[in-house]
């Protein structure tokens, strides 16, 4: 009997976990294989990473490999250079020998740069200059051999001025040589980059955007996992699709705390629904609170309005002295921080948990 989870949650998943999400994987492959520029969209915990690693796995069967570079956090050019030379110095299988002599070729020695950043400012080079060394070295070896690069949380760039245009600068020239993808959970910050006539990216790349799993593929996801490991879900599907609104990682958080309280060969029923969403809560609720105390106060009241069901204008509002034009300004802020969604024309808040902790925590 296999003992082990088939409910991963932590991190992003391996290939060939991803499910439920076949026509976005398709949809961006031909994208990817096409060299048509995509910017893929969504909040964090949606399976961005988990999506494009299935994408790009599945094309390495097939001839491009992926230099996957992270721009998680970049504060600085000199951050963007390290991000750039370790993806490049991490690159494994058929294109590393092509990468390396690429770059031997163009006096670049690759995984040194952030050593190189840290010395003394005279000893130190332009992270600029820098940069587009490195960045030469991709085109080129796309050049030479099928290339997908895959740009995640791409959203960071706009926390360093010119970085944006140097990218564009050095790469526009090769989009029909290299499969680009840029990926960012902070859809203002993204649609903006991408949307904004005044950004190096204005209308570069089309934006594609990662929703909810639908409750079919999330039913399939939580029944199939408690099946193939000899367990009965019972009530639990049904529960986890209600309960976490399509949200990817949280649903399959739900479903692990709900599988490791059903023994193999046992059925899971409301008790064990029960018994998991308590052992969740626990798990959460201290974050939960850290990250509210760090929302401003308006943005606070907007999520506990929402969370109640009534509209930011009207009594919930009201009891929360919740102007109209604070309830506007915060709905804007949350929207492009991926706190909160529009789906069917309503706002909702976008993790269930933090809904749950909100609606918990301010119960009349």
């Amino acid at each position: 009997m296999n003992d082990r989870s088939p409910f991963p949650y932590q991190g992003p998943l391996a290939p060939p976990q991803v499910s439920g999400r076949d026509e976005l994987i398709a949809d961006l492959a031909e994208r990817l294989m096409d060299h048509r520029l995509t910017a893929l969209l969504g909040p964090r915990r949606f399976g961005k990473t988990s999506v494009l690693r299935r994408v790009t796995a599945d094309l390495a069967a097939v001839g491009p490999d992926t230099i996957w570079i992270d721009l998680y956090e970049l504060n600085s050019m000199a951050d963007l250079a390290v991000a750039v030379d370790r993806a490049l110095h991490g690159v494994t299988g058929k294109v590393r020998k092509v990468l390396s002599s690429t770059a031997v070729g163009l006096s670049v020695q690759l995984g040194v740069v952030g050593l190189e950043l840290s010395r003394a400012a005279r000893d130190r080079p332009d992270p600029v200059v820098a940069l587009r060394s490195l960045l030469q070295v991709l085109v080129r070896t796309a050049e030479k051999h099928p290339l997908i690069v895959v740009l995640d949380e791409f959203s960071g760039i706009a926390n360093v001025t010119g970085a944006a245009g140097l990218l564009r600068t050095e790469l526009q020239h090769h989009y029909q040589e290299i499969g680009i993808v840029f990926a960012g959970s902070q859809p203002s910050t993204m649609r903006s980059l991408f949307g904004d006539q005044a950004q190096p990216f204005f209308s570069q790349a089309d934006l594609i955007e990662i929703g909810p799993l639908e409750d079919a593929a999330l039913t399939d996801i939580v029944e199939r996992g408690f099946e193939e490991t000899g367990r009965d879900p019972g009530v639990v599907a049904e529960r986890v699709v209600r309960f976490s609104r399509g949200h990817p990682q949280r649903a399959m958080q739900m479903a692990d705390a709900a599988w490791r309280l059903t023994p193999a060969g046992g059925e899971a029923d409301d008790e064990t629904w029960s018994d998991a969403l308590d052992a969740v809560r626990t798990s959460v609720d201290s974050g939960s609170e850290r990250l509210y105390e760090l929302i401003p106060t308006g943005q606070q009241k907007t999520l506990r309005a929402v969370v109640t069901g009534g509209s930011i204008y009207g009594a919930v509002a009201d009891v929360l002295d919740l102007s109209p034009g604070t309830a506007r300004s915060a709905v804007d802020a949350l929207l492009g921080n991926g706190y909160l969604a529009r789906r069917n024309d309503k706002l909702i808040v976008v993790d269930p948990l933090f809904a749950d902790w909100i609606r918990r925590r301010f119960a009349p």
